[in-house]
C-alpha cells in the first residue's frame, strides 16, 4: 500500500489548509483511513479516522477544527483546516489501516507563521 500526501508548505495564520492523500489501494475496501499530526518535539497525535463507510471519531481537541473526508472513486483522503493557527505547525500524515496493520504516507510539512 502506498500513500502520497500533497498540500501544505509554508502558510500564514488564518489561511486554510487542504491536504490530499492518494492511495494505491481501494479505500472503500480498507478498514480505516485517516490523518495524524506530529508537532515539533511532540508525539504523533490522531486528528480523525473514517471507518469503512462512516466516520469514526475526532480527537476531542480536534473536533470542529479539522475536517476529514474521502473520495472512494478516486481513492483519495482529504484533510481541511480553516483558519490555521501557529500551533497547527507540524507534519501531517495519512494512514490506512488494513486488518490491524498501519500503512503510512511520508507526511507533509505544514509551517504556519503569524
Amino acid at each position: 500500500v502506498q500513500l502520497v500526501e500533497s498540500g501544505g508548505g509554508a502558510m500564514q495564520a488564518g489561511e486554510s489548509l487542504t491536504a490530499s492523500c492518494s492511495t494505491s489501494t481501494a479505500i472503500s475496501a480498507v478498514d480505516v483511513v485517516g490523518w495524524y499530526r506530529q508537532a515539533p518535539g511532540a508525539q504523533r497525535e490522531l486528528i480523525d479516522t473514517i471507518a469503512r463507510g462512516e466516520e469514526v471519531n475526532y480527537v476531542p481537541s480536534m473536533e470542529g477544527r479539522f475536517t476529514v473526508t474521502k473520495d472512494d472513486d478516486n481513492n483519495t483522503v482529504y484533510l481541511q483546516r480553516l483558519g490555521l493557527k501557529v500551533d497547527d505547525t507540524g507534519v501531517y500524515l495519512c494512514v490506512v489501516i488494513i486488518n490491524g496493520a498501519y500503512f503510512w504516507g511520508r507526511g507533509i510539512q505544514v509551517t504556519v507563521s503569524s
